[in-house]
């Protein structure tokens, strides 16, 4: 049996009524969504443009431009050292019998600092003395034989003159003649003997003096190195007893000079230096010397120069290190510029190149161009910040001190802000 069901209009509109509200509901919600994306997007892009135009604008470190006086020195180190020192030693070998001085100890001229045993030495001079003696025995003795020929020459002479050459005979007067030459040979020998034995006595003598050990000069002992007792062996090497500093009032500071200085160092110039052991002070100096003679050191390559120093109160010792700086040059009212702006150059701005640009690889940056090279003509460039906005300014530079550069002629007037490095990193100190 079939059955049949009828539905009326209004049992249709309230089964489909409860859909379409449903999906309106649901429309709405999507466009809600989507208008809340939209505006944070928006604001993302504002963000990220604002961020990248604060990026863009750079931030520059400038210093302004001055002048003043430009002082150039020149940087050294080294020893001081005694204007004149000596080593005093033995000539001798023989045991040192006292010793009268030590170190520190202030010495004139002649004064005696030790002396060796001296018994040997005296005997030597006791055996020397009997030899000259007995040299001039002989001399006197072989004088009195020259005496005696010449008599007996002179004889046979008279007789040969008042005999008419008779008498003596031609023999005898030839063997009075030889035995006067050989009397002459005779003293001359004894004469060299005796010369021969004053001089070996004067030699013996002489050591007896060199076995008291004296000053050369007036000074202070520096060292000491002997001891009483102890034996002095003298060999091709004089072992060195003292060392002694002429006048310690005046001294040597030796120092090394680069040889990226040297050609600014010159007789004359004066300097100051300081010492570890007063910080606090200040001495003053003069250039003596600049040797023309490198010396090589771990391949660095330096030229000792010499410095006169005053040390009247005698704090300064030999050996101490010092610090100095020569005063190379000068130059009042100069238009100083910091080296740091002759080193600056700024990098090549990057344009901007959107979102989706700014995620895609872009070409390679150049590098900057260094500006502390000299161009063909010597002049240099600088860059000056002028209406915000770097500048670049061509200069020729002067002396230097290493931290200021005296500005010879250019663009650049006193008071103008040399760049000398970006804060922003838009720039590189080459």
């Amino acid at each position: 049996m079939n059955t049949t069901h009828s539905h009326a209009p209004e049992d249709i509109a309230a089964l489909l009524a409860p859909s379409a509200t449903s999906a309106w509901g649901t429309r709405l919600a999507t466009w809600i969504i989507v208008a809340t994306l939209i505006a944070g997007l928006g604001v993302a892009v504002r963000r990220y443009q604002t961020a990248g135009a604060a990026t863009a604008a750079p931030a520059y470190v400038t210093e302004a431009v001055t002048r003043g006086n430009l002082d150039v020195r020149v940087s050294a180190t080294g020893n001081l050292q005694p204007t004149n020192t000596v080593n005093i030693g033995s000539e001798l070998s023989g045991l040192v019998e006292a010793v009268f001085v030590d170190e520190n100890a202030v010495v004139r001229k002649g004064q005696v600092l030790a002396r060796l045993d001296t018994l040997r030495l005296q005997d030597q001079i006791t055996r020397s003395e009997a030899t000259l003696a007995s040299a001039e025995a002989r001399l006197a003795q072989a004088a009195a034989t020259v005496t005696e020929a010449t008599a007996s020459l002179a004889r046979f002479r008279e007789v040969s003159r008042l005999s008419g050459g008779k008498v003596p005979s031609t023999t005898e007067m030839d063997g009075a003649i030889a035995t006067l030459a050989r009397a002459e040979g005779e003293r001359l020998s004894a004469a060299a003997t005796v010369t021969d034995a004053r001089a070996t006595l004067s030699s013996d003598r002489t050591n007896l003096a060199k076995a008291t050990i004296r000053s050369p000069i007036d000074g202070i002992v520096l060292t000491r190195a002997v001891e009483p007792g102890q034996t002095v062996a003298a060999s091709l090497q004089v072992a060195t007893l003292f060392t002694i500093a002429e006048d310690l009032r005046k001294m040597e500071l030796a120092v090394d000079v680069d040889e990226a200085d040297v050609g600014r160092v010159a007789h004359g110039q004066a300097a100051t230096f300081t010492v570890d052991a007063y910080p606090n002070r200040t001495y003053t100096a003069t250039v003596t010397r600049v040797a023309y003679g490198a010396t090589t050191t771990a391949d660095v390559v330096s030229y000792a120069t010499m410095l006169v120093v005053a040390n009247d109160d005698l704090s300064l010792r030999p050996g101490m290190t010092a610090s100095a700086e020569i005063a190379t040059s000068a130059v009042a009212n100069a238009l100083l510029v910091p080296n740091a702006a002759l080193r600056y150059t700024p990098a090549t701005a990057a344009a901007s190149r959107g979102i989706v640009g700014s995620l895609m690889p872009g070409p390679p940056r150049s590098a900057p161009r260094p500006t502390d090279a000299a161009a063909a003509d010597g002049s240099r460039r600088i860059w000056v910040l002028r209406d915000n906005a770097p500048v670049a300014v061509s200069i020729v530079t002067g002396q230097t001190d290493g931290r200021r550069t005296e500005i010879v002629s250019g663009d650049l007037r006193d008071g103008d802000h040399v760049i000398t490095e970006s804060a922003a990193g838009t720039g590189s100190a080459s």
